[in-house]
């Protein structure tokens, strides 16, 4: 059982992240949950959050690892561990930080999974005619046109209020991590699938917490959930005839920045249309095309040529 005054010093760091660093929800409750398993393995040792040394530290990272936890999960608890330290600090709770020293797991850089522009077309054809009504079949299918057209992670697309949608919008105004705001353009058949949901969904006549979304549900949060549009890939693919394996949201979204980049796009604008923060982020795409692409976007991009 953790102690009331350690979980009171977690919650006012978590509410600081989320007032003063803007810090987006799914990253606060994961910060929540590692923080938690942190405190209570220190708790089982009679150890106190904000006495813990740097030894105390490492040895819970080394248990991380006996766990087979894999190197993305040890090191995002390292740096929700790194943070919380840094918070002490500041508040004045310890006079040092004990984490601030400790190397993180390396985390090896993976290429993207992607799918052919084939495959994205079964699966859009998948989706017009998967659902038990009409409604959830254009609801899919708009779903299905919306993330692949724009790149959109799959918590800003369930999340779409309705009011960003109506009008025939050539963009869409998408909320990002951190609450950043980002204008992503919609293609012809994307804007085609919107409307035709669009016109259905008024006739629904949606009440309660779900008329303010684009795609209603009737759970408690009023939307579609990630793991239910996860569910969707899944059933999507195996009506398409594409391995399951392949097909998440995620790799949608990769899909829709590789087919993009081979068609000549430059990584500046990828990286606006996918809400990275870095461009380095984007670069990895590069990596996922042949050499004579990759020149392609090196050759074109407008600062290519820059120090």
């Amino acid at each position: 059982m953790i102690a009331a005054g350690t979980m009171r010093r977690i919650e006012a760091f978590l509410e600081a992240q989320a007032a003063e660093m803007n810090a987006a929800r799914n990253t606060q409750l994961a910060y929540a949950r590692d923080l938690k398993d942190f405190a209570g393995w220190l708790d089982r040792r009679d150890l106190d959050l904000i006495a813990a040394t740097r030894e105390d530290i490492e040895a819970y990272m080394v248990h991380c690892d006996a766990q087979g936890l894999v190197v993305a999960t040890r090191a995002r608890r390292l740096s929700a561990i790194r943070q919380l330290y840094r918070f002490a600090f500041d508040e004045g709770w310890r006079p040092d930080n004990p984490a601030i020293q400790i190397r993180g797991p390396g985390r090896a850089r993976r290429l993207p999974r992607t799918l052919s522009l084939a495959e994205v077309e079964k699966l859009i054809d998948a989706a017009r005619i998967t659902g038990r009504t009409r409604a959830e079949r254009l609801r899919n299918t708009c779903l299905l046109e919306l993330i692949y057209a724009t790149g959109m992670r799959v918590s800003e697309l369930v999340t779409l209020p309705l009011a960003a949608a109506r009008g025939d919008p050539g963009m869409l105004l998408v909320k990002g991590k951190g609450g950043r705001e980002r204008l992503v353009p919609l293609s012809a058949p994307a804007r085609a699938a919107l409307a035709a949901w669009l016109s259905l969904r008024e006739d629904m006549g949606v009440q309660g917490p779900g008329a303010r979304y684009l795609f209603p549900s009737h759970g408690k949060a009023g939307h579609l959930t990630r793991n239910w549009f996860h569910g969707l890939t899944k059933t999507l693919a195996a009506s398409a005839g594409v391995a399951p394996d392949k097909v998440t949201p995620h790799n949608l979204r990769h899909a829709f920045a590789t087919h993009l980049l081979a068609g000549g796009a430059d990584l500046i604008s990828i990286q606006a249309m996918l809400g990275h923060a870095d461009v380095a982020t984007t670069e990895i795409y590069t990596h996922v095309l042949d050499g004579a692409l990759h020149d392609l976007v090196l050759t074109r991009h407008p600062l290519a040529g820059s120090d």
